[in-house]
């Protein structure tokens, strides 16, 4: 195979996802006008309804300008050799290789962020807040965006540069170190993600001693499950819409709820999506969720030792000398076709354990107030009560909200 034939591979992939991306949003657009299913037509008053019609229209079209804009911009920048330019740059300023991948993603992520900001913006202070969602101020904002900035430098860069060390002193075996070192650090965060990383950006405390921490007190303790740690995060600090999370294992295991769920429901409400999440722990879904990403991160790691040596992957994005990291942004793209297959195949998965997690709470506490709770969920987020079945196959990893209530109501 030429550089060439590569070069048009790489070009063909980007669009052809693009293309298959944009026909599943179309078809789940048409479906935005169909009548809604008899099961769910105390969700929305009349006028909540052609609110949730309009935002959806609106937000749909939005999708569709600012992922062409993206695409665009990927494809100039392979067309007019922009990674070729990029390497120079690093390669002007360290002949180090760890530096000179720091420094070229560095550009590139940074170039990317300052470029898709105004559509974040836009996202969140125009449309998000026409419809009454945003809470976020301009400083918490541009806030976020630094410290997202500073994470992934220190992070993402701290990685980067131990797998670039690695391939230099293990060759194509490096593939093992790396997929130790991520391995470890995917138990790590899951362990202490909300200790260590939500901190920075949000403010967690102890749910207060009352009926609602009895109640969840009371039905842990009917199904087993030691619960210590349960707090309440500052979700409204960004934004109306709810959620509620578990996380950690063993002694660092945490349910967090957000302020605005606690607003928006009732008591018997909450303790039943909490029993949901609890499903989650009970049914070893976060392990398997864990072990899953562990075991496709091995393959994707030892999938790219094979080739990220091949100066064919350099050459295709128009840069002369061989480097591992201009190596790894070509296999990126050419592996994303495998990445799309897995990714179905985790949301499938996703999709089974969350019948299973509310199974749980139907068997364990109470299913019907699961199930309001899930309709005032959806009501509150001026959600899409009747997507496409292709585009909830490709892009959902929970069933929709009319799957969920049959299942909770007949088990089918």
């Amino acid at each position: 195979m030429t550089p060439e034939t590569l070069f048009y591979i790489i070009i063909g992939i980007i669009i052809l996802d693009f293309i298959i991306d944009k026909i599943l949003e179309a078809l789940n657009a048409k479906h935005f006008n169909d009548p809604v299913p008899a099961e769910l037509a105390d969700v929305y008053e009349k006028e909540e309804y052609e609110k949730s019609q309009r935002y959806k229209k609106e937000r749909f079209k939005f999708g569709l300008i600012s992922s062409t804009f993206s695409v665009l911009l990927t494809l100039a920048f392979i067309l007019f050799d922009g990674f070729a330019f990029v390497d120079q740059i690093a390669r002007s300023i360290s002949d180090n290789s760890i530096w000179i991948a720091l420094i070229f993603f560095g550009i590139i992520m940074l170039g990317s962020d300052i470029l898709m900001t105004p559509f974040s913006w836009y996202s969140t202070f125009v449309i998000e807040e026409k419809y009454g969602f945003n809470k976020t101020t301009k400083g918490t904002f541009f806030l976020d965006k630094l410290k997202g900035l500073a994470m992934t430098a220190i992070i993402g860069g701290g990685i980067l540069a131990l797998i670039v060390w690695f391939f230099q002193i293990a060759g194509d075996n490096f593939w093992w170190y790396a997929w130790i070192l991520i391995a470890v650090f995917s138990v790590f965060m899951n362990m202490f993600y909300a200790k260590l990383i939500v901190p920075l950006f949000n403010k967690q405390t102890p749910l207060n001693n009352g009926s609602l921490r009895s109640k969840i007190e009371q039905y842990a303790k009917s199904v087993g499950f030691k619960l210590e740690n349960i707090f309440v995060i500052d979700g409204s600090k960004r934004s109306t819409k709810a959620n509620a999370y578990f996380s950690g294992f063993g002694s660092e295991k945490r349910i967090t709820l957000y302020d605005t769920l606690i607003n928006d429901l009732e008591e018997e409400e909450i303790v039943a999506v909490l029993a949901h999440e609890v499903g989650h722990y009970k049914k070893n879904h976060i392990i398997v969720n864990l072990f899953a990403s562990v075991v496709t991160t091995g393959f994707t790691l030892w999938l790219l030792s094979l080739f990220v040596g091949n100066p064919l992957l350099s050459e295709a994005l128009g840069v002369a000398k061989p480097s591992f990291h201009i190596g790894l942004v070509a296999f990126g793209i050419l592996y994303s076709p495998i990445s799309e297959i897995t990714g179905l195949i985790m949301n499938y998965i996703s999709r089974k354990f969350e019948y299973q997690a509310d199974n749980f709470a139907k068997t364990t506490y109470n299913g019907d107030s699961l199930i309001s709770s899930l309709k005032k969920l959806s009501k509150n987020t001026l959600s899409n009560l009747t997507p496409h079945k292709a585009y909830i196959f490709v892009h959902y990893s929970h069933p929709s909200l009319l799957q969920r209530y049959r299942n909770l109501k007949t088990g089918n």
